[in-house]
């Protein structure tokens, strides 16, 4: 009985235990939901937290928003409040270690860049054409070529000093509106380089900014603005191009040589007609005489041939009156009394009748003939009733 009583006793006092630690297990239970700092805080769950913690980016990003429709009071006042903060330096410093991270991304693309072919075509043919140049409003030289080559023609030629001076004067003024525009993209390109390096610089206080990244954003603008002085060089360009062939192919529609140089030119070309292949040497004679170039007198030499071919009846028609005039001209010149008509510019043919008229005239016609005085002794002859020094 003992041993049993005994034995219950400790069973009793087993479930007493037991009981014991249920309440206290209890008790700490309730007791560890109370831990942590009295205002309650730290009660929420890991859930709680990240929703927390999306608020606050949602409500920063909101303020960033609407950054853009503060006046400028506003804006100034929250910047001064930014730099007057006492945690600004720890801000500062976790955007450098952020930079820190992402600047090896941009050390690849910042290496030069080769100029633009394009851009320099253009301006080499700017140069050329005496647009573009050393100084302002052009190279002088390649201005007067540039003009020269709508000019081409004989020398002293008023029609040829006219085309001369109105195509400089074109060039000019296609000379001045380009120059106009470009001062006008480059004061653009100046301006709007310096307003985004002041404000680079005015971020830099906030957010790390190099003066190597402010140099490349530099780069970027130009590039960007490089577009539109690509158009103006290309459009003036055109233009250029656009005025030399307009003077050049009116230049090769009515370049008519001298009447001088025609005459020339014709003249030797009916006084050799068996053979109108004239040498150099004579080519070049003729080049000089008529003040044009060999190249023009073989052309014109080479178009008188097709011409002459395809129409023979008004060529040989045209041949006999230069052939009329040469054999005239040199009549005047073996005998200058007999050739009076010729002064007036009547052509004479070659074996002209003897003039109408009496004795005298057959006398006048025939003076100087086989180096006699045949037909002067009538008038000196004082048995005729006349006397030269009777007045």
């Amino acid at each position: 009985m003992d041993e049993t009583g005994r034995m219950l006793q400790h069973g009793g006092s087993s479930v007493g235990l037991m009981g014991g630690n249920q309440g206290q297990g209890a008790q700490n239970t309730a007791g560890y939901g109370s831990m942590g700092p009295v205002d309650g805080t730290a009660t929420q769950g890991p859930d709680q937290a990240v929703e927390a913690r999306k608020q606050d980016i949602s409500e920063i990003l909101q303020q960033i928003m609407n950054i853009t429709d503060q006046s400028l009071d506003e804006a100034q006042a929250r910047k001064h409040t930014l730099n007057c903060h006492r945690m600004k330096p720890a801000l500062f410093s976790v955007l450098c270690e952020i930079k820190e991270k992402t600047v090896l991304s941009l050390r690849n693309t910042q290496e030069e860049e080769p100029p633009d072919p394009q851009l320099m075509r253009l301006d080499n043919m700017l140069i050329a054409e005496g647009v573009a140049g050393p100084e302002k409003g052009g190279g002088a030289g390649a201005a007067a070529s540039a003009s020269a080559a709508a000019a081409a023609g004989p020398p002293g030629q008023p029609d040829n000093a006219i085309e001369h001076s109105d195509y400089r004067a074109k060039l000019a003024q296609i000379r001045q509106i380009y120059h106009q525009e470009l001062e006008k993209y480059e004061q653009a390109c100046n301006e709007f380089t310096t307003h985004v390096m002041n404000l680079l610089r005015e971020q830099s206080r906030t957010r790390p900014i190099t003066p190597k990244e402010i140099e490349r954003m530099v780069q970027i603008i130009h590039k960007k603005f490089s577009s539109i002085q690509m158009q103006l060089k290309q459009s003036t360009c055109e233009a250029v191009m656009i005025l030399r062939s307009r003077f050049l192919d009116a230049r090769r529609k009515r370049r008519n040589f001298s009447k001088q140089a025609s005459e020339i030119l014709n003249e030797y070309f009916y006084s050799h007609l068996s053979n109108p292949y004239p040498s150099e040497e004579a080519k070049e004679e003729l080049a000089r005489k008529c003040g044009i170039t060999v190249s023009q007198v073989s052309n014109w030499f080479g178009n008188k041939r097709i011409r002459y071919k395809k129409n023979i009846g008004k060529a040989q028609e045209e041949a006999n009156l230069y052939a009329a005039k040469k054999a005239a001209a040199a009549f005047a010149g073996a005998s200058p009394y007999s050739m009076g008509g010729a002064s007036q510019g009547t052509p004479t043919p070659m074996m002209s009748p003897a003039p109408p008229g009496g004795p005298q005239d057959m006398a006048g016609y025939g003076m100087g003939i086989n180096g006699s005085d045949y037909g002067s002794q009538p008038y000196n002859d004082g048995s005729m009733g006349y006397d030269p020094m009777h007045q």
